[in-house]
């Protein structure tokens, strides 16, 4: 599958809503995990959610990359500054910053989550979306790329899979740092 990465910028949101579909992907997310706290999450519905990300689409910059196959998205790579979701941030997370990777450091960037449309599954995707992410996070200046993916999951389809896998990473050149919580390592790659 040939595929295009580009930032998510407001002019692409039809192509983002089109990729979520309906009810947002993952049971109506809308990529809002990370960045809203639990109570918030609880009280939200897919339509706040919706509104929620696309708010901060428009807001700008970009909060990730969408991937196209020709005119139809077919996959989604949330990228940007740690500072952007609070809630992968938090000390309990397995997540959570290093010392030397404040959450607050403009140049210290997560991929925090991936949705790959059903039918381009398989194809290398997440793969292709990483080495975007990578030469995306360099041209905009950051210092270290973050990661908190699964080691292994029970099947390709696993709804954990949103934080990608750990495999993906490897490929790509990140390396452990830590593993807080069995089965999903904070792993880095320095730019």
């Amino acid at each position: 599958m040939a595929s295009v990465c580009r930032p998510l910028t407001p002019d692409l949101w039809p192509a983002f809503e089109n990729l979520f579909g309906k009810q947002g992907a993952c049971y109506g997310c809308w990529c809002t995990h990370f960045r809203l706290p639990p109570a918030a999450r609880r009280a939200s519905d897919h339509v706040g959610n919706k509104a929620h990300i696309r708010a901060r689409i428009e807001a700008g910059p970009p909060p990730g990359l969408l991937a196209f196959d020709g005119d139809k998205a077919v996959g989604w790579m949330q990228i940007g500054p740690r500072a952007d979701v609070p809630e992968w941030n938090n000390k309990g997370r397995a997540s959570a910053p290093m010392a030397d990777g404040a959450a607050d450091d403009p140049a210290v960037w997560a991929i925090s989550c991936f949705f790959i449309r059903s039918s381009a599954r398989g194809s290398g995707l997440s793969h292709r979306l990483v080495e975007a992410g990578i030469e995306y996070a360099r041209a905009n200046g950051v210092r270290l790329l973050e990661v908190c993916p699964m080691t292994e999951a029970k099947t390709p389809r696993s709804l954990g899979l949103f934080v990608g896998s750990k495999r993906v990473f490897d490929a790509a050149g990140f390396s452990v740092v830590t593993e807080r919580k069995a089965g999903r390592p904070l792993m880095r790659l320095e730019l």
